[in-house]
């Protein structure tokens, strides 16, 4: 049986990386847009303070554990 995790992204690219490397662990990743999930915004200076309070929201908004991750690009 495998577990349910949702992806704090809608980014299907993404979905499918994500999907294939946990999937041998045994999680089922879905898409926060697969479940109605609005983006939230990212108030934050560092990309980890933005990736977690986009899995908080997702985690929040569904009840299941979720993942996110924050990349950009910085520019001066």
């Amino acid at each position: 049986m495998s577990q349910k995790l949702v992806l704090a992204s809608g980014n299907a690219g993404k979905l499918k990386e994500f999907a294939e490397m946990l999937a041998p662990l045994g999680f089922d990743v879905i898409s926060q847009k697969q479940l109605n999930v609005s983006e939230t915004d990212e108030p934050f200076a560092t990309f980890i303070e933005n990736a977690l309070r986009k899995a908080r929201h997702a985690s929040a908004a569904t009840g299941l554990p979720a993942l996110a991750d924050d990349s950009g690009i910085c520019v001066n």
